[in-house]
């Protein structure tokens, strides 16, 4: 056939010591032969997207959290840039995200060195978690749950706030099942039985939305919003495909004066990202070598010395994506005619 028996297929492409050269031969055989149809060409009436992006405030004890963490200057080497960053992300989340980061990095530095001194910051901020007295953002989900009134997924990036969620939602009688990447597949067919016949909420992970088909459900909230827009892009692509039958509603919520707000605002607003078509973007990035875009989008946030030097850092990117964005729409053009 075209590509050979199964034996030397399997010798040439499938082997763990194939080659780079194996991969774009077999790349090119199969464009050869296979047509990709992009959404807009396949001529079929798709579902409309709606977006709304909600802002939330933190209450004066989130506040106080959010902070400490800004404000950490201790000796610890969990106050690296990276760290740093990752437990003001977590601090949008929940307050119980950042206690299971500190608790594990306490537990992980004490195996590693028996005369480990803990920062004494890591306390203080282990009591700023025990004052805060509700989550501002999952009440802000709740109110938004009940609005709905139909089933919807929570993506959230954290496993510490899904339980959260979950308990959390219970409390207000709400139904919902959790997903992720560490269920078997049994159990994830099971989750996706009991939230179409019984549960009126998914809270998903983000290694827990991938291969799932939830066209069911027309409603998702972004509890969290990753830095890796592909990876948005396959959140939305659970409900936003072949089969879906009603218009899709996207719902993301950020916290307002937080790195959830810069990264709203000075990425995914700017890219238009939810505007696009399903697997667009992926394309872009691709095509300018950038598939890794949340390690750099980190890096800008962690090594920029002020708000102006990571918008400029910012604007620089996404005029990059911008670009390959427009010159993918001329080759588009030029194929087209």
């Amino acid at each position: 056939g075209h590509l050979g028996n199964q034996s030397n297929f399997e010798e040439y492409y499938a082997s763990k010591n194939r080659s780079a050269e194996s991969d774009e031969d077999l790349k090119a055989l199969i464009n050869k032969v296979m047509v990709r149809n992009r959404r807009h060409n396949t001529g079929i009436d798709w579902p409309k997207r709606h977006v709304r992006t909600i802002f939330v405030e933190f209450n004066e004890e989130e506040q106080a959290l959010y902070n400490g963490i800004e404000n950490w200057r201790g000796q610890d080497a969990f106050t690296s840039a990276f760290s740093s960053l990752t437990l003001k992300r977590e601090a949008c989340s929940s307050r119980e995200a950042v206690y299971y980061s500190l608790k594990k990095h306490v537990e992980k530095r004490q195996k590693e060195n028996e005369h480990y001194i803990k920062d004494p910051h890591i306390d203080v901020l282990m009591d700023k978690i025990n004052h805060i007295p509700f989550n501002s953002k999952a009440n802000k989900a709740l109110e938004l749950i009940k609005e709905i009134d139909d089933k919807v997924i929570i993506f959230t990036e954290y496993r510490a706030s899904q339980m959260y969620l979950q308990w959390f939602l219970q409390q207000h009688g709400i139904s919902s099942v959790p997903f992720r990447g560490g269920f078997k597949r049994g159990k994830k067919d099971w989750m996706k039985e009991l939230f179409q016949n019984h549960a009126q909420v998914l809270i998903a992970t983000e290694a827990g939305g991938e291969g799932i088909n939830l066209q069911f459900c027309s409603h998702m909230i972004n509890y969290d919003l990753p830095w890796n827009p592909m990876r948005l892009e396959q959140r939305i692509g659970r409900i936003h495909r072949l089969g879906q039958k009603n218009d899709v509603h996207i719902y993301n919520l950020a916290t307002k004066h937080t790195v959830e707000e810069h990264i709203l605002k000075l990425l995914y607003e700017k890219i238009n990202l939810f505007e696009r078509v399903i697997g667009e973007l992926d394309e872009i990035l691709t095509r300018i070598n950038m598939k890794n875009i949340d390690a750099h989008i980190q890096e800008i946030f962690a090594q920029s010395k002020s708000e102006g030097e990571i918008r400029i850092k910012m604007e620089n990117l996404t005029s990059i994506i911008d670009f390959a964005k427009r010159n993918e729409a001329e080759v588009q053009g030029y194929a087209a005619t």
